[in-house]
């Protein structure tokens, strides 16, 4: 696991440089759909990090965001390594220079996530976990908060891109939440916004219909700091699943309940 970790925190390091290097510029996108962008630096990232991970660990699955090209995305065998790579979460914010953005690899092995790195080249804080090992940022361990109220709790969420056609939906959801909770924070990263669990930052965290690469590395490292991670009916998560619900444990049933009724009116 050593030689594992020591590669995916260089290679997430390195990413994040050639992400703080390409932040400013005329960025050059296109749209994958109606409002989904990639841009050149996506393409970049991604084809570094895959080159490095492909020479370093030739028998290992690499899933990646910009690789899969929005096709089915095969579940690897039993005691398959495989990672799952998102080059630039939140290309939106990269593309409109907002400084929400990061670089995510989490690695599996079969069904089992095992490694999460994330970084955030704004901030320069790196989010590293390991299977059992805790979880640290910067080399700091890391926890969930003790918020034990929802009325107190600040939670996230995010918006998936069918958002147009199903605005009401999605909105009946923040609506309650908006009501129940201390707020909600839409960052625009489900991978920082995963750190956030992890940190103590966020509180909460539900969205539907995440990639498994928007997903790999976060959960690892939430889970790690102390975070319970489920479907919305608190069953357990599945990195191919459509629903993400995250918490630090202590708000956790009520956010199921929550988000199980606002599910039976719609």
């Amino acid at each position: 696991m050593d030689r594992l970790i020591e590669v995916a925190t260089q290679i997430a390091e390195e990413a994040g440089d050639m992400i703080r290097e390409a932040a400013g510029r005329v960025v050059r996108f296109e749209h994958k759909g109606t409002i989904d962008l990639v841009t050149e630096t996506d393409h970049a990232v991604e084809a570094f990090a895959t080159s490095r991970l492909a020479a370093e660990f030739p028998e290992h699955l690499i899933v990646g965001e910009e690789s899969i090209g929005g096709g089915p995305i095969a579940r690897p065998a039993d005691g398959q390594y495989a990672w799952y790579l998102d080059p630039l979460a939140g290309t939106t914010n990269f593309a409109h220079s907002y400084p929400q953005y990061a670089f995510s690899l989490g690695l599996a092995r079969g069904n089992e996530l095992v490694l999460g790195v994330v970084h955030d080249p704004t901030r320069r804080e790196t989010f590293l976990a390991e299977h059992g090992g805790g979880a640290t940022c910067n080399g700091d361990s890391i926890a969930v908060s003790a918020v034990d109220d929802l009325s107190r709790a600040l939670v996230g969420t995010g918006f998936p891109y069918d958002r147009r056609e199903h605005v009401d939906f999605y909105l009946s959801f923040v609506r309650e939440f908006l009501l129940r909770t201390h707020g909600i924070r839409r960052g625009g990263s489900a991978a920082l916004d995963l750190c956030s669990m992890a940190c103590g930052r966020l509180d909460g965290f539900w969205e539907w219909k995440l990639s498994p690469w928007d997903t790999a590395a976060g959960v690892v490292i939430a889970r790690e700091a102390g975070a319970t991670v489920s479907d919305f009916a608190g069953a357990d998560f599945d990195l191919y699943g459509r629903q993400t619900l995250v918490s630090n444990g202590k708000i956790h049933e009520d956010m199921v309940k929550l988000l199980g009724e606002i599910s039976a009116r719609n």
